[in-house]
């Protein structure tokens, strides 16, 4: 096995294989690698879909659902039409680091030699793989926006952002790092993309959710009104779900699995990733016991989420004890992050932003504590880069979309339900006849 495993190099880095090792079965391992992580991270979709519809209020299911299911299919297109490309531009630059040529792929590999009829076997796995893998983050920074600004967006103005975020946004920022941009070069590290994927999507919904304003009655004479979601177990198994999926989101980033060392490391990352997420929960079941008298489940399964997040940024270099410390203060993130959104009137209907965006500020950071190679300056600089261009570019296709075609539905179909007003469908038909 150790003769037919030859080594390969990392994601960042990858290693040419000696001319005398089969390079079919690591061509093989990594694509399988790519495929297995792919679709665990696609089962996310549903762990977000879930997730929503559990968080939301019941005349508002059936919309938080459609814009899931819409907004991964708009993904699948757009970034295959555009983002892919530019977020991976093989070497052609329009602007050097920092803005890629649209569509280079096959022209450039055939400009190297490569023909038209190989291109999907270059390099250390297929592009078919590589895309499909690479799709799966890029649908997932999208989901993430769709559950802060629920239960008063109009439907058509949201997915046409999507179709901006998966098709340029996203994939821009990306490539600054993983696609061989300005700021990898900076010493920038984020293995999953705590920041690249993470920070992103929750930049991009607390934009959205400022412009957008709050739901009606959220915040009434300088009190937060509760608005409990419609399916506590739905929430539940989504959180579940999307624990599950991590598994590919962290362990697919590996990027090979034709060594040993490559396995063990996947094995590594698999591990983390799980006692993270462990972290995570259970700090927020005992924070919320200890400030609120009774836990919050819907801290304790965002403080999951905010422990996978928060690890996503480096799962393979910290010990299970560090991991899950860095998981724990995600899931204390949480618990304070909500009510301080609540105080500034930042309405975000299921806990993303603090989830997804300071969850992943944390970790990103935390990458310095156990990675040799990471600075605490080249990681603030990657903070604040991407962070300010993701900003300036979601305001202005928010702003733009408000101008034109307005984002936020008429009071009056708020507070009918989107379900109704927006799709003329409930979720739940026979218990609002009742």
């Amino acid at each position: 096995m150790a003769v037919a495993m030859p080594t390969l190099g990392l994601a960042e880095g990858h290693a040419e294989v000696p001319a005398a090792v089969p390079t079919d079965v690591v061509w093989i391992l990594n694509s399988v690698l790519f495929l297995i992580g792919g679709f665990l991270v696609f089962f996310m979709a549903a762990g977000f879909a879930m997730l929503e519809a559990g968080l939301v209020r019941g005349k508002n299911v059936t919309m938080q659902l459609t814009k899931n299911v819409a907004l991964f299919g708009l993904a699948s297109i757009f970034y295959y039409l555009i983002g892919y490309n530019l977020m991976y531009p093989l070497g052609d630059w329009a602007i050097e680091g920092v803005f890629s040529a649209l569509f280079p792929a096959v022209a450039v590999l055939e400009a190297v030699g490569v023909g038209a009829d190989a291109v999907d076997d270059y390099a250390y796995a297929s592009t078919g793989s590589d895309y499909f893998f690479q799709l799966m983050f890029c649908a997932a920074t999208a989901s993430i926006v769709s559950g802060t600004v629920a239960e008063r967006i109009k439907l058509w103005p949201f997915l046409i952002f999507v179709i901006i975020l998966t098709s340029f946004i996203y994939p821009l920022t990306a490539s600054w790092t993983w696609g061989g941009g300005f700021v990898g070069e900076a010493g920038f590290s984020d293995f999953a993309g705590s920041t690249i994927v993470h920070s992103v999507g929750g930049w991009a919904a607390l934009t959205g959710a400022i412009i957008l304003g709050p739901r009606i009655g959220k915040y009434k004479d300088g009190k937060t009104v509760p608005m409990p979601g419609s399916n506590l177990p739905l929430a539940t198994l989504g959180t579940f779900i999307l624990w599950l999926g991590w598994f590919g989101f962290n362990g697919g980033s590996q990027l090979a699995m034709g060594s040993i060392g490559d396995v063990a490391d996947v094995s590594r990352i698999f591990s983390n990733t799980n006692t993270a997420a462990a972290g995570g929960a259970i700090a927020a079941l005992i924070l919320t016991t200890v400030l609120y008298k009774k836990p919050d489940l819907t801290m304790v399964l965002n403080g999951a989420l905010a422990g996978l997040v928060s690890i996503t940024a480096e799962p393979l270099t910290p010990s299970l004890g560090a991991a899950t410390l860095i998981g724990a203060v995600g899931g204390v993130i949480v618990v304070f992050a909500v009510p301080m959104l609540d105080k500034l009137k930042i309405d975000d209907v299921v806990g993303a932003i603090p989830v997804h965006l300071i969850a992943g500020i944390w970790g990103t950071i935390a990458v310095v504590f156990t990675n040799g190679d990471a600075t605490i300056g080249a990681q603030l600089y990657g903070i604040v880069v991407i962070g300010v261009a993701t900003i300036v570019m979601s305001a202005v296709v928010w702003f733009i979309l408000k101008a034109v075609m307005g984002i936020r539905v008429s009071e009056e179909d708020e507070i009918t339900g989107l379900d109704m007003s927006e799709l003329g469908m409930e979720a739940y038909p026979e218990f609002s006849k009742g």
